[in-house]
């Protein structure tokens, strides 16, 4: 779980079994977690994400995911500057 004390916020990742094995569940878990991050500073404080690992995420390239994770974000109206 990432944690920012400074912007109470809290990002939960998860992957089911569905997923894959062990290191497949890891790897996307892996792959979020690193995606959320630089993100984490500019978002509105006091909230808990659940970021949920999918089957195409282990076919997609790192950049998509970075876009996606912002566009969700966008969308949610979770940045302070929006």
């Amino acid at each position: 779980m990432l944690v920012s004390e400074e912007a109470g916020l809290r990002v939960g990742v998860a992957a089911s079994r569905s997923l894959g094995g062990a290191v497949q569940r890891n790897r996307a878990k892996r792959l979020l977690r690193e995606a959320i991050r630089p993100e984490v500073a500019a978002l509105v404080p006091g909230h808990d994400l659940i970021l949920i690992a999918r089957a195409p995420l282990l076919q997609s390239d790192f950049a998509d995911l970075k876009k996606a994770i912002r566009s969700l974000l966008r969308r949610a109206s979770l940045y302070q500057s929006e």
